[in-house]
């Protein structure tokens, strides 16, 4: 596991301990994590405020974003895609892709590189979470 992964997953923990939904995501740049950021609707009761959201907005204006890679532990939803095709961010390497709705064709088909590594980490992750918190994981996909 790459230590690009791990720091998302280290996000997504935060984002656990704080009783928010345990997604983490970081930007990266040359080799090196220019962004951070974990879900953080519960924390801040904001309904946009998804890890890949929350870390663009760490990373901050920085004009291009080419040659930049988002790692998340989970494949980005349709808001996070968007967010991913409006800034031209070249690849997406998510942690997993089986839980909830992710948006992974939508990112192909506008040109972004997506790689899913499959890690049972981040699936046991969510599945955990899942289970104990069933009505906020609706809440967080729209499917209330």
């Amino acid at each position: 596991m790459d230590q690009f992964i791990k720091a998302a997953i280290e996000e997504a923990l935060k984002s656990k301990e704080e009783g928010g939904i345990p997604i983490g995501a970081v930007l990266v740049r040359d080799g090196k994590i220019i962004g951070r950021g974990h879900n953080k609707r519960v924390q801040e009761n904001s309904p946009i405020l998804h890890a890949e959201i929350d870390c663009l907005r760490d990373a901050g204006r920085i004009g291009s974003y080419r040659g930049t890679t988002l790692y998340s532990t989970l494949m980005p939803c349709y808001l996070c895609a968007g967010a991913v095709v409006q800034f031209g961010i070249e690849q997406v390497v998510a942690g997993e892709a089986e839980t909830g709705v992710g948006a992974k064709e939508f990112l192909i088909a506008h040109g972004v590189k997506v790689v899913d590594l499959d890690l049972a980490e981040c699936k046991q992750l969510m599945q955990d979470f899942i289970a104990a918190n069933q009505r906020l994981w609706a809440e967080d996909c729209g499917a209330l």
